[in-house]
């Protein structure tokens, strides 16, 4: 598939939030106001830059970030204090209410395309199959999985879209919740304790936070220097957009160098896409199947194939 040629379409619709505007990069919730007016509140970080990362576990123009958020957080961790914010991209069909766009499997086509675009897998015959009613189950679960890691957190996040995307899992149903907490090392019974009581405040407290800060879409990602001063990347941007913010706001930053060895990749990271292991590496596609298949080989890694593409895992 064309990704290019079939850009009008995809973006033609994207008054719904799931229909993403990949000219934009971003699924964007409608009616809400823009982000130029962004506010927050001043706070004090450890780190030079505070990075606030505003997302949801149905988007998949943050999907499509995955490989410049890993690539950035390695290179520049050091100079970064990341807060993960849930914005609540679908609270429901029915609250929806859209007008282009009135039930699940009008998204699955969209998806699609967008996986071709993005060149990231995404499945979109789960909104055939099984299709989600809401993203809120899935963000109060992550907003519960803080409570116990933040880091345990983050690879939860990671694990959901691992299902949903590849997997065609329907990640508001809690057998595959708790499933995703067990696989990276959270207590599945104190998540649900969590989700049943603290997780929803901190889900509705990411909301406001969302509107405070005049978020309308996702990804919204926000830079901050110790002096407040505020920097927006909104969107799926290359790498070098997501860089060049750092190294301005840190002008002394030195990044840190990347052992590109295949099997040494797959130890930072468990489980690569294509597109990750291209950009981790500075590879060319052809390259970074040529390398993946080698390691498939030699037994050091495993493949699971989706409609339209697949993710390797660490053995």
């Amino acid at each position: 598939m064309n990704a290019q040629t079939n850009k009008t379409d995809i973006v033609a619709q994207h008054n719904n939030p799931l229909l993403c505007d990949t000219a934009a990069g971003s699924c964007e919730i409608p009616g809400l106001a823009t982000t130029e007016n962004a506010i927050a509140e001043p706070v004090k970080t450890r780190k030079p830059v505070r990075l606030v990362y505003f997302t949801d576990p149905i988007c998949s123009s943050c999907w499509g970030i995955e490989p410049e958020l890993r690539k950035l957080k390695h290179e520049y961790g050091e100079y970064l204090e990341i807060e993960y914010h849930m914005g609540g991209l679908l609270k429901s069909w029915a609250s929806y209410g859209g007008r282009d766009v009135s039930n699940p499997t009008d998204v699955a086509h969209h998806w699609d395309e967008a996986s071709a675009y993005y060149q990231v897998p995404i499945d979109g015959d789960v909104w055939l199959e099984d299709p989600l009613s809401s993203s809120y189950p899935p963000s109060i679960a992550f907003k519960a999985a803080q409570l116990q890691d933040k880091d345990k957190a983050v690879n939860f996040l990671r694990r959901m879209r691992e299902m949903l995307f590849l997997e065609k899992k329907n990640i508001t149903k809690w057998k595959h919740l708790e499933h995703a907490a067990s696989q990276v090392g959270l207590d599945p019974i104190q998540l649900l304790n969590d989700y049943s009581s603290k997780g929803k405040q901190l889900f509705e407290d990411d909301l406001a936070l969302a509107r405070q800060s005049g978020v309308r879409g996702f990804p919204t990602i926000f830079f901050y220097d110790q002096d407040n001063n505020r920097t927006l990347v909104y969107g799926s941007k290359p790498y070098d957009s997501y860089e060049s913010v750092v190294q301005k706001l840190v002008p002394n930053s030195v990044k840190k160098p990347i052992n590109t060895d295949g099997e040494n990749l797959f130890r930072l990271f468990p489980t690569l896409m294509l597109k990750e292991f291209a950009v981790l590496g500075n590879y060319s596609k052809a390259t970074s199947e040529a390398k993946l298949l080698e390691l498939e080989k030699a037994g050091k890694i495993e493949k699971f194939n989706s409609k339209n593409g697949a993710l390797w895992k660490r053995k």
